[in-house]
């Protein structure tokens, strides 16, 4: 996009110095997922600080009640009036007296049907135009506007209170899976909107949409997949638009008020590991791209990687931030990737203010499948997560893991990370789920210090023949097209994110299977386009193990097929569970978005049972981002194994203060002010991994004086 020569604005001394400082009045409230518009996760409140967070202790909690084996709640919940609203596992609506925790109102979209199956949510937007005061959140495929003060739909808002996602993305509405796990952004009186669609296909458009705030009218559309026409159009096949689907804003988006821009950041297109019919660059997947805020008009792009087949979806929203450049502060706007690098872009003109370089990577084997010839990779900051996975890096935590590693290593491809994926195995490291993840980054308008948690795990990727329909569709033939690519051909799954359907009926009944498989859950989309029949011949086929033909052939049932699936999310793992590499396993990073240096890094969260026997540090797995404040602070839950919620010293990392939660906190906490006293907040959710799940917020602040 860009000729990106080395940097015009030199790295110079910074003198004269224009000075930092936060607004006087800013950043004191969260009335925003993320904090504010920026998206920056930072709070100006210092009444709990470096010197009394020791002091820290529960002020209230509130358990949801909506727990339920491997549920989640990811929700970053928001402080408007006193009020604190937040989402819940059963994606209920909730509205607590922000000084006690006290429920005021519950909404409830499920409208008493039983919930299966994991369902995410990271919080809920907020608009008010003087005693019209609204809530907007999305449960399935349902876009819904509440009474802030009561929770009652909106009657006036599209269908009594909601509007359908599936409409206006010019597929069949009955056929599309589609829902939000990330609220949208407010621009005046628009309601902009991202989305959560299939990764495999058939999928939906990834399209950005703005909805009226009061009527629930889609006033503008964005189409990340082009159409003739577009800008972009011509980095996919011709008809691309009509049949390819992905590329979508699901990790949520930023706005600069003042300026009348929606920053989004985008996930790879459809199908996430193989590309044969959908050569070119593919834009706008794997983008961010800055629109006009009042008409969607594109203002500027930038494509991180080209034809992805990693799934290296831009993990969290771009955030808003001011660097110095030559003394003088520059607003810009920043992304970190799910490959542990960070791009940083002048705001209005996206010119990189550190260099980009675009470096030859290796072409695919895979038949069919066409790579692009390079990629761009930053020049500062350096990555904050290691980028190849060699042999020295093999863990060393007992002599037989290291050697069972070892050999399975030697047995895969491992380069940088863009190795292909092949039929033998190519590691993906770091993995699927980051580097960088859905927690975002948090941002110190005093410092220029961004902060982000990473994980650093490798994953296999491996390629396998599409199994071949024979005959008539049947719920044994569905079953090995649409489910057995993650679950396995032996339905064992990789547990336990994806599960084992072994003897699945003992849990659930056919009818209950068939809901699950129709609305989706967790990591896997929803079937609606295999219709009733096709929905209930998988089910059955699970239920009793036996095959069942349907009563029609159906060509639908078999959309675009392809040559090559994927044999399910598998993590490199040592014999005992533990991951392949040498740690530390996750980590927690400062860098000087200045200077484009890491300020400090340290490991994030430790194994219990390793810990007890002396193995400290190592960090771990870790979801959910982390809270700056003025009071020198960094707060952060995340880690999934030891449950803790955790102070750090904003400048150095030392540990100040920490606490054991409920269920791990896998979510991004927020902090506000009631009548003079400072809260600090989180949703403790569990559920990653395997870990316990729970349903309790969690609010902590000094002890009050006598």
């Amino acid at each position: 996009m860009f000729a990106l020569a080395p940097l015009l604005l030199q790295l110079a001394a910074d003198s004269p110095n224009q000075p930092r400082g936060v607004p006087t009045g800013r950043y004191r409230d969260w009335k925003v997922y993320g904090g504010g518009p920026d998206n920056i996760r930072y709070s100006a409140l210092d009444q709990i600080n470096r010197d009394n967070v020791g002091g820290l202790e529960i002020a209230w909690t509130f358990d949801t009640g909506d727990a339920f084996p491997d549920s989640e709640m990811q929700c970053n919940p928001i402080f408007i009036h006193g009020v604190l609203f937040a989402t819940t596992p059963k994606l209920r609506v909730i509205a607590l007296d922000a000084a006690t925790g006290k429920l005021r109102w519950s909404f409830d979209p499920n409208e008493g049907r039983k919930v299966y199956g994991k369902l995410r949510n990271r919080g809920v937007a907020y608009w008010e135009d003087g005693e019209d005061q609204r809530v907007y959140f999305v449960a399935r495929h349902y876009l819904y506007a509440l009474e802030a003060q009561t929770g009652k739909a909106v009657s006036s808002f599209g269908d009594s209170g909601s509007v359908d996602l599936r409409q206006g993305l010019g597929r069949p509405p009955q056929d599309i899976f589609i829902t939000a796990s990330s609220p949208g952004v407010v621009y005046k009186d628009l309601l902009i909107l991202g989305s959560l669609v299939s990764e495999t296909l058939p999928s939906a458009p990834g399209y950005i949409r703005a909805y009226d705030v009061r009527t629930g009218k889609l006033r503008w559309t964005f189409h990340t997949i082009p159409h003739p026409g577009e800008f972009g159009y011509e980095t996919w096949p011709k008809d691309a638009w009509k049949y390819s689907g992905g590329a979508n804003s699901w990790a949520g988006m930023s706005v600069d008020q003042e300026r009348g821009l929606v920053f989004a950041s985008t996930g790879s297109a459809a199908f996430d590991f193989y590309g044969a019919n959908r050569h070119g660059d593919n834009l706008f997947a794997n983008s961010v791209i800055a629109l006009k805020a009042e008409t969607g008009e594109r203002v500027w792009h930038f494509q991180a990687v080209r034809h992805d087949v990693w799934d290296r979806d831009f993990p969290a929203p771009p955030s808003l931030v001011t660097v110095k450049r030559n003394g003088h502060l520059v607003d810009a706007v920043v992304q970190i990737t799910k490959s542990g690098h960070v791009f940083v872009f002048e705001r209005e003109s996206g010119k990189p203010l550190f260099p980009i370089e675009y470096r030859p990577v290796p072409p695919s084997e895979v038949e069919g499948e066409i790579l692009a010839k390079n990629q761009p990779f930053p020049l500062k900051p350096p990555p904050f997560a290691r980028q190849v996975f060699t042999e020295e890096m093999v863990t060393k935590r007992t002599p037989e893991a290291r050697q069972a590693v070892l050999d399975r290593l030697r047995k895969v491809h491992t380069g940088g990370p863009f190795e292909p994926p092949s039929l033998e195995g190519a590691v993906v490291f770091p993995g699927f789920d980051g580097g960088g993840e859905w927690g975002g980054a948090a941002f110190d308008p005093e410092t220029g210090l961004l902060y982000m948690n990473s994980n650093e795990m490798a994953w296999i990727l491996r390629l396998v023949g599409q199994p071949k329909a024979k005959g008539r569709p049947s719920g044994r033939n569905l079953y090995l097209r649409k489910c057995a690519s993650c679950h396995r051909q032996d339905l064992g799954g990789t547990p336990p994110e994806v599960p084992s359907l072994v003897r699945i009926g003992d849990k659930y009944t056919e009818s209950e299977i068939a809901t699950i498989i129709r609305s989706g859950s967790g990591r896997m989309p929803g079937f609606a386009y295999l219709k009733k029949a096709g929905v209930q011949a998988i089910a059955r086929h699970l239920v009793s193990g036996k095959d069942s033909g349907l009563v029609t052939e159906t060509k639908s049932l078999f959309p675009l097929e392809q040559k090559y699936t994927m044999d399910g999310y598998n993590k490199f793992l040592d014999p005992d569970g533990y991951p392949a590499v040498e740690p530390p396993w996750g980590t927690l990073n400062a860098i000087n978005l200045d200077t484009g240096e890491i300020a400090w890094k340290i490991p994030l969260g430790e194994f219990p049972e390793l810990a007890a026997r002396g193995i400290r540090n190592t960090g771990s797995e870790n979801y959910g981002g982390p809270l700056v404040t003025a009071g020198g602070l960094l707060f952060i839950g995340a880690t999934i194994h030891d449950k803790k919620f955790r102070a750090l010293d904003k400048a150095t990392g030392k540990l100040l203060w920490e606490t054991a939660l409920p269920a791990a906190g896998n979510a991004t906490p927020a902090t506000y002010e009631v009548d003079g006293r400072q809260f600090v907040v989180i949703a403790a959710g569990g559920g990653k991994w395997g870990a316990p799940s729970g349903g309790t917020y969690v609010a902590f602040a000094l002890k009050r004086s006598n």
